[in-house]
């Protein structure tokens, strides 16, 4: 069960550390090829800031300047995202806590209920980094195939894909650390039966020898009775 909390935390960090990178990237979308007259040039949008670029290597970006009119998806996609990462965080401390490898957090079971606690918090982390990139994209693809839609279309940006990958390993960590608990908590009822069982054995082991040596006591004693009937009877026939 350790090595497999270990596997759960470790995935559950790779999903934070994507979660961050897809956060604070700029390449939730970029302009469509197929759309654009002039391919020199690209547009790239994230959650914080719009950048153009050109095939020289030159990229100038500007953040969103208020927040007032930005429109409802990019701020519930901020929201969600900004959810993730502190969820995400939280999930990581209170898995150090909760794995059998440390030794802090108390007794097994409280050790446990923490690494239970922490897989909630990577499942929810997950589920909010999922939410937020499928938001994205669906609005994307919306805009994308809609005839009527004739401004600027964009495309899929790598960092959906990465935020989609971090909600993946996210989850994955989270599921296996609430596994891990499950079997903590049987070798624990095991080990109980087991000093039960023990105990019983020894009771039964302690009480033995004294029936036994009551038996033996009682076989003795006619032995004991004939030995001094011979020796009384060879008195007497001496006598």
């Amino acid at each position: 069960m350790s090595g497999l909390q270990i596997l759960a935390f470790l995935s559950g960090v790779a999903g934070l550390g994507a979660t961050i990178g897809a956060t604070v990237s700029n390449e939730w979308r970029a302009t469509s090829r197929a759309s654009s007259v002039i391919t020199a040039t690209w547009v790239l949008q994230g959650l914080w800031n719009n950048c153009a670029g050109n095939a020289i290597g030159s990229l100038h970006c500007r953040p969103h300047h208020t927040i007032l009119q930005l429109e409802g998806y990019i701020i519930a996609c901020r929201a969600l995202m900004i959810s993730a990462v502190i969820l995400g965080f939280f999930g990581s401390i209170f898995a150090l806590v909760g794995m059998k490898c440390t030794k802090i957090g108390g007794s097994d079971k409280n050790k446990a209920r923490i690494a239970c606690f922490a897989g909630v918090h990577f499942i929810l982390s997950g589920l909010c980094s999922l939410s937020s990139c499928s938001i994205y994209a669906h609005r994307i693809t919306s805009e994308f195939f809609d005839p009527m839609f004739i401004s600027q279309k964009y495309e899929l940006g790598a960092a959906l894909f990465i935020g989609w990958g971090g909600s993946v390993l996210c989850i994955l960590g989270g599921t296996m650390l609430c596994f891990s608990i499950a079997g903590s908590f049987t070798s624990s009822k095991r080990e109980v039966n087991y000093i039960y069982r023990g105990a019983a054995s020894h009771s039964r082991i302690s009480s033995y020898p004294k029936g036994q040596a009551k038996s033996v006591n009682q076989r003795l004693t006619p032995d004991n009775s004939t030995s001094s009937r011979i020796q009384h009877f060879d008195k007497n026939v001496y006598v």
